[in-house]
């Protein structure tokens, strides 16, 4: 197990997506913002102006690093050559944090663009929490493991997702990162409580939480079917749930994802400030 600490510096503020269209923006007027996340998987080339640019933010803000490609709950073992790009980005920048997806994404030597449910069995279990061990030790610092967002069930799984990600933090002593959006995303489409949901997560383990927008649509039977887009405003539900979580959590770094159909810069920024006021509350 790896035990070193703490799983993150951030601060209890709101960060944002950094995206490189908001770059001059953001170093003339932050706003709210307390801290920037990146994608790993879009700095791991050497040089040239997203490196540069990066360079700079890491001078005026805590960043957060956020991978999605190590395929942490893959069959096979983890991509040698992935991780070892991750742990030289990670080893120059020296981010307050570093998270990765609890999802697969790789069969044999193919790379399928997406991130793929597991079933929640004990076998499951040892496979991820055996691949954190590795990717702990290479990196040399505890990782936040991400709930994922669902659209289905597995029968074969044996246990609850949140008692899944308690046993994989406890095996692999890593941290976790609480998705609120992918809460009430799953929680939507499987027909379960969010608020059930963070009253079992072990929210003492979370050092990042994450908002971001979904699409509204509906399944073949016409009920509700919610799609983790990252393309819109926060909705409601899920800023009250966020409220939920924090007065049981207290203040935790907020990060508002907006990846797709990115918006200028003062939409994003006003997100991040009613994060802020979600914060202030809190603390208040």
């Amino acid at each position: 197990m790896f035990d070193r600490l703490p799983d993150t510096a951030l601060p209890p503020l709101p960060g944002v997506g950094y995206k490189p269209q908001h770059y001059r923006a953001i170093m003339e007027d932050a706003g709210p913002i307390g801290w920037l996340e990146v994608h790993a998987e879009n700095y791991m080339g050497d040089g040239g102006r997203p490196l540069a640019q990066l360079r700079h933010l890491a001078e005026r803000f805590p960043i957060s690093v956020h991978g999605v490609g190590l395929s942490i709950g893959g069959e096979g073992p983890l991509d040698a050559g992935h991780l070892a790009r991750l742990k030289h980005l990670l080893g120059w920048l020296q981010p307050a944090s570093f998270s990765e997806h609890l999802a697969w994404s790789t069969h044999d030597t193919q790379f399928l663009n997406d991130l793929l449910p597991l079933p929640y069995t004990k076998a499951t279990v040892q496979r991820v929490s055996d691949h954190i061990d590795q990717v702990q030790e290479v990196l040399g610092r505890r990782m936040l493991l991400e709930n994922p967002s669902s659209y289905l069930a597995f029968a074969e799984s044996e246990m609850t997702e949140t008692d899944f990600l308690r046993a994989v933090a406890g095996r692999a002593g890593c941290g976790l990162l609480l998705d609120v959006n992918n809460v009430f995303v799953s929680a939507t489409n499987l027909g379960t409580s969010p608020a059930a949901y963070i009253d079992a997560f072990p929210l003492d383990l979370v050092g990042e939480m994450h908002l971001g927008g979904h699409d509204e649509q509906t399944d073949d039977a016409g009920a509700p079917l919610l799609i983790d887009s990252h393309g819109k405003p926060v909705v409601d539900p899920v800023w009250a749930l966020l409220d939920y979580t924090l007065a049981r959590s207290g203040p935790r770094p907020v990060l508002i994802e907006w990846d797709n159909d990115v918006p200028d810069w003062p939409v994003l920024a006003q997100e991040a400030a009613l994060a802020g006021r979600a914060l202030a509350r809190v603390a208040g």
